[in-house]
């Protein structure tokens, strides 16, 4: 067994209606004046004006920012910092899913040391703590209340760059299912299955340990039961809750066991076309889960069996069965068949041809590589393997 250490750094609350916390929350960070980042959808539906009104109600004043994209850029870092700066606010709440807690991470840096989040990409380059922050996620999806990454887009680049520390993880959580229960189906399957491999490649990474396997294995269990429910009906809030408890602990696993060549590949595909974190995610699963069979240690036939309505025993299991399973997920929650079809769903100016997006592979390749995630893949990988994955996918 290899050494390792955790830490779990934090409050978690996981509550129905837990969402009337925040002010209890907020007198225990000490805070005085909020500054919430969410999106324009959440400000739409009004939840963004419910937490206001609860701190209100407890004398604590707010003020929002609501401009977070699906693939947050470096300018929506800067915007946001300085509407925090004139704001007066001493604590930010992170309201939504992972773009705004990317963002409210990165506030919460550039705020206090300056510069910009540029400055911070990589690791170890946070000086202390950042600004107090409290997270509510309202997708099952990316687990960033409880980890130590921000990914932020850098359009001058077209990368996607990551800023890792654990003075990043917020101080609270507060994870309410009923916030989950509006969300589009589309939304429900590309979050519920980002969570799904948040576990998975942090269970069969190379820098795994009982503790993140503990974290994974119970994440896959709970994700692999109610996705297809969740999906099915957002509404359904036991579903719901598990998949949010699910997404929790599958962010504490890759916290401490990072991820893989899913996600290392699945940056650059939305930093060169824009799609969905998730949607990228689950397109390349399947590819790069056959790439890895062949070094699979066991652990393949636990995930088949967590996510698929069959179940496999010793002798009779394959581990191209988990492939197979992958992708019958895939298709029974709605997510596209392959990496062109995935493109050509957000494309903004007609389509895009298959050529178009070989010819940014070597590109594409060559920003994978840069990611750490490529170093703990069970299996090892050259820049050609990830131009050969990149090719398949499509």
């Amino acid at each position: 067994m290899n050494s390792f250490t955790f830490s779990v750094p934090q409050d978690i609350y996981v509550e129905k209606g837990g969402i009337s916390k925040l002010p209890e929350v907020a007198v225990k960070l000490g805070g005085k004046k909020a500054f919430i980042i969410s999106g324009p959808h959440l400000n739409k539906m009004g939840i963004v004006g419910k937490c206001a009104d609860a701190l209100m109600a407890k004398g604590i004043e707010s003020k929002s920012f609501t401009e977070t994209e699906g693939n947050p850029s470096t300018e929506t870092v800067e915007k946001a910092t300085e509407q925090f700066k004139s704001s007066g606010a001493d604590f930010i709440i992170a309201l939504g899913g992972g773009s705004p807690m990317d963002v409210a991470k990165a506030v919460g840096i550039v705020a206090k040391y300056g510069g910009k989040i540029q400055d911070y990409e990589g690791g170890g380059k946070v000086p202390g703590d950042i600004v107090p922050l409290v997270a509510i996620p309202t997708t099952a999806g990316t687990g960033s209340e409880v980890t130590a990454f921000s990914v932020i887009t850098d359009h001058s680049r077209n990368y996607k760059l990551t800023v890792f520390s654990y003075k990043l993880i917020p101080s609270y959580a507060i994870l309410d299912a009923q916030l989950l229960t509006t969300a589009p189906a589309t939304v429900a399957a590309a979050c519920g299955v980002d969570a799904m491999i948040h576990a998975l490649e942090a269970y069969i990474s190379t820098a795994a340990s009982p503790f993140s396997d503990a974290m994974a294995e119970k994440a896959l269990e709970l994700i692999g039961a109610n996705i297809r429910r969740y999906v099915a009906n957002r509404a359904d809030i036991e579903a719901a809750e598990n998949m949010l408890v699910g997404s929790l602990f599958a962010g504490i696993a890759f916290s401490w066991a990072r991820l893989g060549n899913v996600h290392a590949m699945s940056h650059p595909v939305s930093a060169y076309f824009d799609v969905p974190h998730g949607v990228a995610n689950a397109v390349l699963l399947p590819v790069i889960t056959e790439y890895n069979a062949i070094a699979d240690n066991g652990k393949y036939m636990k995930i088949y069996n967590y996510i698929s309505k069959c179940k496999a025993y010793e002798g009779e299991f394959e581990p191209l069965m988990l492939v197979d399973a992958i992708k019958t997920l895939n298709k029974e929650i709605g997510i596209p068949e392959n990496l062109t079809t995935a493109i050509n769903n957000v494309a903004k100016n007609g389509s895009v041809s298959e050529e178009e997006i070989e010819g940014k592979i070597e590109a594409m390749a060559m920003d994978a590589m840069k990611s750490g995630n490529i170093l703990v893949n069970p299996r090892s990988s050259k820049q050609s393997d990830i131009e050969m994955l990149y090719k398949k996918a499509l």
